[in-house]
């Protein structure tokens, strides 16, 4: 028989939507979902069986989810024939999401409590069921405490009501001997999970801890994933986050950044902040930075980085590839290799897949792209979000009228970044 046949593909769910629910079989109610039993892999928890709880008298079901026919937020449908081959009660080692997950505390690393998971966010895809994220909202809580309603119209009126959600990724593997209703069960992001973590997720997760937790997490991370995560935070939390920080670092992750990068985080503090910090930073463009704040852009060379990559034409791939490790730490544009004279005039463009899919020993001049889309010296912002728009490249070289790198712009330094240049 085709199980699970009606089941829509792509669907989330929350636990609390399903726990209680009806549950038929073969047209006839028999009981409600009580729990899900999972089995936790790498990145995500996947249910395996629902636990169907019955009237008084009659024994809970462990059903697995292949035989479940229809699963819908108003109810599962089964077509069982013999019930009691399914009754059955979940080992100590098998975890139930309810009441294992819920109400278990978030801890950060220290151990210091985050908040509550109220509910489980579930992704039903290609008749599996997937736990995806724990959910610690206050969106979540009002669902658990039956006010399902009143919180769905919150949550599309008010901000401070958004899923907040850690994704199943970083939470640490549970216990083999879980046992059941001890209460001792946490869910922790892992300091050994952290440099797994994008910079966007990470800034995301941040932004909901408390100072002093968000500080101590922050204080953990390698300077290049602290920059770039200070980098995608909101300037709210950005200000916070620097005013608790030895001004020292702080100086040292705005290093890491182009300079449109580093204006975009300074321009949120105080100009005095600002200029002390800019006092401590050994970056070689503070002038490009200074002109940024100061919304002196009339020239695209004020975005501009000078942390690219370049080799000679005659320089051949396999040491391209095998230096590419070590020059990449120190550029802010990793896609190309700009293939440059002694003059530093540029002769061609050889971009990453083309590096690697090279045969060895092969000059650069050879695989070079010797028509290249650039930008001029006198260009503006305007020009540049043209010629980025209409070519997809993700940075562009600034050229003067001898055909000099006076630097390179990345995509995301023109259209993603909060400054108004225009």
């Amino acid at each position: 028989m085709n199980h699970m046949k009606n089941i829509q593909n792509d669907h989330i769910f929350f636990l609390s939507d399903l726990t209680g629910i009806p549950v038929c079989n073969q047209g006839k109610k028999i009981g409600k979902l009580d729990d899900l039993l999972i089995v936790e892999h790498e990145k995500v928890a996947e249910v395996t069986h629902v636990i169907v709880s019955r009237p008084f008298g009659y024994k809970s079901l462990m059903v697995p989810l292949a035989r479940i026919d229809e699963l819908k937020r108003d109810g599962i449908e089964l077509s069982l024939q013999n019930l009691e081959a399914f009754e059955a009660e979940p080992e100590d080692n098998q975890v139930l999401l309810k009441d294992h997950i819920l109400d278990k505390k978030v801890i950060d690393l220290d151990g210091n409590e985050i908040d509550v998971v109220y509910d489980v966010k579930l992704l039903l895809r290609n008749a599996r069921l997937y736990a995806t994220d724990v959910d610690f909202s206050r969106y979540g809580l009002l669902k658990r405490l039956g006010l399902r309603y009143v919180a769905q119209f919150v949550y599309h009126l008010a901000e401070m009501f958004k899923k907040e959600t850690i994704p199943w990724t970083y939470v640490q593997r549970l216990p083999e001997k879980i046992g059941s209703f001890k209460g001792n069960v946490q869910l922790k992001i892992l300091k050994e999970a952290l440099p797994d973590i994008h910079p966007v997720d990470l800034a995301d997760i941040l932004e909901e801890l408390s100072e002093e937790q968000r500080l101590a997490i922050f204080n953990e991370l390698e300077t290049d994933q602290a920059s770039d995560t200070l980098e995608e935070m909101e300037p709210r939390v950005q200000r916070i986050l620097i005013s608790s920080m030895n001004k020292e670092r702080v100086a040292d992750l705005i290093d890491e950044m182009t300079p449109a990068q580093a204006a975009d985080v300074l321009s949120v503090l105080p100009t005095d902040q600002a200029e002390e910090i800019l006092d401590l930073m050994e970056h070689d463009e503070t002038e490009k930075i200074e002109a940024l704040l100061e919304n002196q852009v009339n020239t695209i060379t004020n975005l501009t980085t000078n942390a690219y990559i370049r080799f000679l034409p005659d320089v051949h791939t396999d040491l391209v590839i095998a230096a590419y490790r070590t020059v990449s730490q120190e550029s802010d544009v990793l896609d190309y290799v700009f293939v440059v004279d002694h003059d530093n005039k540029l002769k061609g463009v050889v971009s990453l897949p083309e590096l690697l899919m090279a045969k060895q020993s092969t000059p650069l001049s050879e695989i070079m792209t010797t028509q290249v889309i650039s930008l001029d010296c006198n260009d503006s912002i305007a020009d540049a979000e043209e010629k980025f728009k209409r070519y997809g490249f993700s940075a562009l070289p600034v050229l003067d009228e001898e055909d000099t790198i006076h630097g390179i712009v990345p995509y995301r330094d023109i259209m993603q970044l909060e400054h108004n240049y225009s």
